[in-house]
């Protein structure tokens, strides 16, 4: 038996793998204007891990803030109606920004952390980890 491929069931598939896809590259466009990458390698693992963590974090913000202020997404679903598409869009329209955010964080911590590893790239696992006691002593200290 054949399958069939309908608009309705792309549209489907494009709410449900798109959207945390999309928010991530919009994060990782967002975050670009900011923190460059030094290198193809570290671009790479800075993209996959802000779509990533958009795509896991950010449906969790998502029902966080529809718990916290579910007006808000009654009122997406009405302006979307008055443009005459499917309320169902007026949901994307928050879910959109929120999961973007969600995926800024992941951005900085990794490009920090190839950056601080950069600068000991010839040191062994012991004097990164005697580093890293130094960096807490010091933030410990400064609080």
């Amino acid at each position: 038996m054949p399958i069939e491929t309908t608009t309705a069931g792309g549209a489907a598939l494009v709410k449900i793998f798109g959207v945390p896809v999309l928010a991530g590259a919009a994060a990782t466009a967002l975050v670009f204007l900011f923190m460059w990458p030094r290198t193809l390698h570290e671009a790479f693992l800075r993209l996959a891990s802000t779509i990533a963590v958009s795509s896991i974090f950010g449906p969790v913000a998502v029902m966080m803030l529809h718990s916290w202020w579910p007006s808000l997404f009654d009122s997406s679903k009405a302006v979307v109606t008055m443009y005459g598409a499917d309320p169902a869009m007026g949901v994307l329209f928050v879910a959109g920004p929120v999961m973007a955010l969600a995926g800024l964080p992941a951005w900085w911590i990794v490009g920090g952390l190839v950056r601080w590893l950069d600068k000991r790239r010839h040191k062994d696992l012991g004097e990164l980890a005697h580093d890293a006691a130094e960096v807490v002593r010091d933030v410990r200290g400064a609080l």
